[in-house]
């Protein structure tokens, strides 16, 4: 044993360990599971037959000279990197290891990148374009859920029945690492739930609120596929995401006087600075509405 860790073992059965840590002491997302399993997987590639304790800042930016060679995006080294940080971190704590040799190294500088956001009008037409069948019910009550409340498509497919209060208007909402809040939501998504649940196919999975055609929870996936439908419905030609709506939902919020500690708490995120990205999203669209209306602009 060299430093505490045993050179022989392969580094496999560490990234199980730390992969176990996350998912239990951290309430980390199948979704995070799977990227840093991805991520680590190709960081012992290149570790070769080297140990984990001969890794120096040395060979790390050697690893990320190589990723930048392979024409990997800046958020994506970013991303490599800030997950070798907390591997390492993990096998400090752990006693594997004596030092970090990540904490040395600086993340690459981000661009700034503005989310993508639809117009009021573009979200009034997207929502108003279902027809009345079971999937075409489901489909609008889901896209009205994530507009009125804001959520990710982890968050509105991990929806139960018994998370909406139809009484009080308050949807019970986990976001990441597995954290409850409490969200308002509104009238039209109500609605739309309630006409959806009184067509609702055979269930399966009792807690779920929406379901597959075979009764089961609905995938992430599906919901991407709900919105291309909708889009292509309501003639939006737009390359969106569900997360759009979610974006939609704040910068719409903020644009009509809301706080930005408000949509802080209403989005779930930890930090301030993360939200006030939807305020330069707002300067942006009034920068924009200026240039085209103001005749010396």
């Amino acid at each position: 044993m060299v430093n505490g860790l045993l050179s022989e073992e392969p580094m496999d059965r560490y990234v199980e360990k730390f992969l176990r840590y996350l998912e239990i002491e951290k309430g980390a997302s199948p979704h995070t599971l799977a990227n840093y399993r991805v991520d680590l997987a190709s960081f012992n590639r290149f570790l070769g037959d080297l140990s984990l304790e001969k890794v120096d800042p040395l060979f790390l930016r050697r690893y990320l000279a190589e990723l930048k060679s392979k024409n990997f995006a800046k958020r994506s080294i970013a991303r490599r990197l800030s997950c070798l940080r907390s591997f390492f971190k993990f096998l400090c704590r752990e006693g594997y290891l004596t030092h970090n040799p990540v904490s040395v190294l600086r993340s690459p500088k981000l661009d700034r990148k503005l989310p993508s956001v639809l117009e009021v009008e573009e979200v009034e037409r997207l929502l108003e374009s279902h027809d009345g069948s079971a999937n075409g019910l489901r489909d609008h009550a889901i896209l009205e859920t994530i507009y009125s409340v804001g959520l990710r498509v982890s968050e509105v497919v991990g929806l139960n029945l018994d998370d909406i209060d139809f009484i009080s208007g308050i949807v019970k909402v986990y976001g990441k690492g597995k954290k409850e809040r409490l969200c308002p939501i509104g009238e039209k998504a109500l609605q739309a739930i309630r006409r959806y649940l009184d067509h609702r196919p055979n269930v399966r999975d009792g807690k779920a609120l929406f379901l597959n055609r075979r009764g089961r929870r609905l995938t992430a996936r599906s919901v991407r596929r709900v919105l291309d439908k909708a889009l292509q419905r309501a003639s939006l030609n737009r390359h969106v995401s569900p997360h759009a709506l979610r974006h939609s939902f704040a910068t719409h919020l903020l644009d009509r006087g809301a706080d930005l500690r408000s949509v802080q708490e209403l989005l779930g995120h930890q930090s301030l600075s993360t939200t006030q990205i939807y305020t330069h999203v707002s300067a942006e669209r009034l920068k924009r509405v200026y240039d085209k209306a103001h005749p010396r602009a």
